[in-house]
């Protein structure tokens, strides 16, 4: 059995791990012409870690985690408003998770497919065909490409739902924020290391995050209703927090020196159906829960991983696989879909009374009394 499998990310890729491992091969096709680096730090846990230690690559991931010694809350002018411990942030993210940056957990993948898989980067899907034997895939270079199954895991912008599915317009929901997200080649010195500092201020919020290694990697997520529209970040991101102290002016200043910027709105794909006939979409091109959710990564992971359980247990049926692997995943991406559109309000909190509000739960877990029964509680058991 062969799948083509658009896409080389961490849906893609691991994709890819769990179809070789029940003997399928696997063509990936890539749009960017080398593999990218970096990305912002995720949470990693629920099904996704269950999934990577399915798959064998939990030891791989854990050697990249990063610890954060301590989360530190600023006001605009950089004064500290509280920290939390290294031992608090352990006790809210409970166990079996773990923090690691999206590139870490896509270079754990790629190392485990890249000798069995087929990648072919600086391609783009141009037209799809199937029937009931096969599906079949133009591609950028003119070559057409037959598999049993075609994945669809590229992305928020999918080209594969674009062409099967249907335009773009038709799946997005805008939850009205944007996001920008560049590695730094040095660390400010206001932030220790192993530090992560952030601060909100009217519907802006802005972090430096210690990423291990001697790595950091800048932040920023804020409201659209600012105003400030455009593509370039150079000039978006300095209009919309030019007038905020502490490390911004510094951390700008930095994304000149950077080898690429991320950025782009924060949007759900909302699909009333995953497949169609012998294509399926993986990951964010099917349902990207967003960072407000905190989830993406996990459920790219884990989805891939029930999708080649299911292919597995029915064979030959690929209609009956992806039917059984819909069901069972439905539920909890659209439970974290549900999360990400409560949360959206109180991500960049838009006047001083809502962030106070939306940082209480975080401040009375910074007091020892509570720190500690967490501990006890979510920690030691």
């Amino acid at each position: 059995m062969r799948a083509i499998i658009i896409g080389a990310g961490i849906a893609g890729l691991a994709a890819a791990l769990r179809l070789s491992q029940i003997g399928w091969d696997s063509l990936i096709i890539e749009r960017a012409p080398t593999r990218r680096s970096g990305g912002y730090g995720v949470t990693f846990g629920g099904i996704g870690y269950d999934a990577a230690e399915r798959m064998g690559i939990l030891p791989a991931l854990l050697q990249r985690a990063f610890i954060t010694e301590e989360l530190v809350y600023h006001k605009p002018g950089g004064e500290r408003r509280f920290t939390l411990t290294r031992e608090t942030i352990a006790a809210t993210m409970g166990p079996r998770t773990m923090n690691i940056l999206r590139g870490d957990l896509e270079t754990v993948l790629y190392d485990n497919v890249r000798n069995s898989a087929e990648i072919r980067f600086g391609t783009t899907i141009t037209a799809v065909d199937q029937d009931t034997r096969a599906v079949h895939a133009t591609l950028s270079d003119g070559t057409v490409e037959h598999a049993d199954l075609l994945i669809g895991a590229d992305g928020l912008h999918s080209a594969t739902r674009a062409l099967v599915f249907g335009p773009e317009e038709d799946y997005l929901l805008d939850l009205e924020h944007r996001v920008a997200v560049y590695m730094l080649d040095q660390r400010p010195a206001a932030i220790a290391p192993g530090t992560t500092g952030t601060l909100s201020s009217r519907g802006r919020t802005v972090a430096v995050i210690s990423a291990g290694d001697g790595r950091n990697v800048a932040f920023f997520g804020y409201r659209t209703a600012r105003g400030a529209r455009g593509d370039d970040p150079a000039t978006v991101l300095p209009q919309v927090y030019g007038d905020l102290g502490w490390v911004i002016p510094e951390v700008l200043a930095g994304m000149a020196r950077t080898d690429s910027v991320y950025f782009d709105t924060i949007s759900q794909v909302v699909a009333p159906q995953w497949s169609r006939g012998r294509v399926v979409l993986l990951g964010d091109a099917a349902w990207c829960v967003t960072l407000f959710a905190g989830y993406g990564s996990a459920l790219a992971v884990g989805g891939a991983d029930r999708l080649g359980a299911e292919l597995e247990r029915h064979g030959g049926d690929i209609g009956a696989a992806l039917a059984a692997w819909e069901t069972a995943l439905r539920p909890e991406v659209d439970k974290k879909q549900k999360l990400g559109r409560r949360v959206k309000g109180v991500y960049a909190p838009a006047n001083s009374l809502l962030l106070w509000l939306t940082q209480l739960p975080l401040r009375m877990a910074a007091l020892p009394p509570v720190r500690r029964y967490m501990t006890r509680r979510f920690i030691k058991g």
